[in-house]
């Protein structure tokens, strides 16, 4: 059954509030104790600081309350305090908080990699790898690819972000600020990595080229460039997340897969930003019924706790030597925990449902918008990930610095929203799932009169 605003129970008041010039008092001292000893290239893109958040949202010091349509990256689709993984968290730590699993190891963790197995496409035997993050996942979903094949080369593609370590660096294609900055770059950086050309549907040179075709394209390179034998992985984000949120022509994805299986080419679907009901389903993949070798995950996979996790063909996984995978903290007791009852409130609530219907409510409202302002060149995204790329009206010339006005102008209306894009010209709408209607549409009716005053 779908979860409705009516169903859902929120501890905060959800509704937006804006007391008075922000940043606050609060914020501004916060601010400047930052200043003193946090390293100025982590960057924050609200310069409020938190003091609570529920539901759809972020309440900061000062009391000012938000509407959060970021959900800190696509991480707190259960909300930022779910009851259940609130409770979960409060119960492990009681217990214990670490043991490491490669010492100790606890039920936990099996747990997960039950879950995990069960929830990822395809019935195959599988195998699951606990983490911490969304690189670190990719990472090692790169080293068991090249030692199972035992080839060297990995295909990435353009707009594609996997990261900030260094292999991942190497994957994702935009430089500025994960590659490079104004005085160098992070480099070099590590080897064997190609970029192919991604099915981008709005910035298509032929706008008539279907994803099969776009998907041959790829290929033909990947032969007179590497050789399809050579290659160890085709690594791709169903959905590209920080390159805009583009959705590739449909076809592209199971046929860049069919191609992979026929060459002995190791197949990882990037659902790190996609994945757990984000789109309306477990994962991305699954919209086109595409069965990854490996999967990647993160973010919304543990309510907001630090989690990640590969899971692929047991042979894959399973042709890595005792000791070649793992870490201290890979798989936190208290953030298995957390995982767990995440999941048991993403299938209690049907949270796939849920994402459906804020694309319902979201897609029919944006779409109205763009065919009134001509600065909207594009609207897209699956479920609770949507995007609006904004451009110089009448063209496709990307239109970054409208982008960041309307992202000031909602901030200044007590609305969170993220942007993203290579060319910086993408609003990037991630609610969490238990948003109430009434708070999104809110949401939506502050970002449309931004955008109209401003575009």
């Amino acid at each position: 059954m779908t979860a409705t605003a009516h169903e859902l129970s929120y501890r905060l008041d959800q509704k937006r509030s804006i007391n008075g010039a922000f940043p606050g008092p609060k914020s501004q001292a916060l601010n400047e104790r930052r200043a003193a000893v946090v390293a100025a290239g982590v960057s924050s893109g609200v310069p409020v600081y938190v003091e609570d958040a529920d539901g759809g949202i972020v309440r900061d010091v000062d009391g000012n309350s938000f509407i959060d349509l970021g959900s800190g990256i696509a991480v707190t689709s259960v909300g930022a305090s779910d009851p259940a993984v609130v409770a979960a968290v409060q119960d492990a730590a009681a217990h214990f908080t670490h043991t490491c699993f490669m010492v100790t190891p606890y039920e936990g963790y099996i747990a997960v990699a039950e879950q995990l197995n069960r929830l990822t496409p395809g019935d195959h035997e599988k195998r699951t790898v606990l983490f911490n993050s969304g690189a670190e996942a990719v990472e090692n979903a790169v080293k068991v690819a090249r030692l199972a094949t035992g080839r060297d080369a990995v295909v990435a593609f353009d707009h594609a972000y996997h990261g900030r370590t260094n292999l991942t660096m190497a994957l994702t294609a935009k430089a500025m600020p994960y590659k490079s900055g104004p005085s160098g770059g992070f480099g070099p950086f590590a080897p064997e990595v190609y970029r192919m050309p991604m099915s981008y549907p709005f910035r298509e040179e032929n706008p008539e080229i279907t994803g099969a075709e776009a998907a041959k394209r790829a290929i033909t390179m990947i032969e007179k460039q590497i050789g399809g034998d050579q290659v160890a992985a085709i690594i791709i984000e169903p959905i590209q997340g920080e390159g805009g949120f583009i959705v590739p022509a449909e076809g592209f994805l199971p046929a860049l897969s069919a191609w992979a299986k026929e060459k002995g080419i190791v197949f990882i679907a990037d659902e790190v930003q996609s994945g757990f009901c984000r789109t309306g389903e477990w994962f991305a993949v699954n919209h086109e019924g595409v069965v990854p070798d490996i999967i990647t995950m993160a973010k919304g996979i543990a309510g907001g706790l630090p989690l990640s996790a590969i899971t692929g063909r047991a042979d894959l996984l399973d042709a890595v030597h005792p000791g070649g995978l793992g870490g201290t903290y890979g798989g936190n007791p208290v953030a298995c925990a957390a995982a767990l009852a995440a999941i048991g409130t993403m299938e209690q609530h049907d949270l796939n449902a849920r994402a459906r219907h804020i694309e319902e409510i979201a897609l029919g409202r944006l779409n109205e918008l763009a065919a009134e302002v001509s600065a909207i060149g594009d609207v897209r995204g699956r479920g609770a990930m949507l995007a609006i790329e904004l451009v110089q009206a009448g063209s496709k010339e990307p239109n970054a610095e409208l982008t960041k006005a309307v992202a000031a102008a909602c901030l200044q209306e007590g609305v969170i929203i993220l942007t993203c894009g290579t060319y910086g010209n993408v609003i990037r709408l991630l609610p969490p799932l238990v948003i109430s209607d009434e708070l999104l549409i809110d949401g939506l009716d502050v970002l449309a009169a931004a955008i109209k005053a401003n575009a």
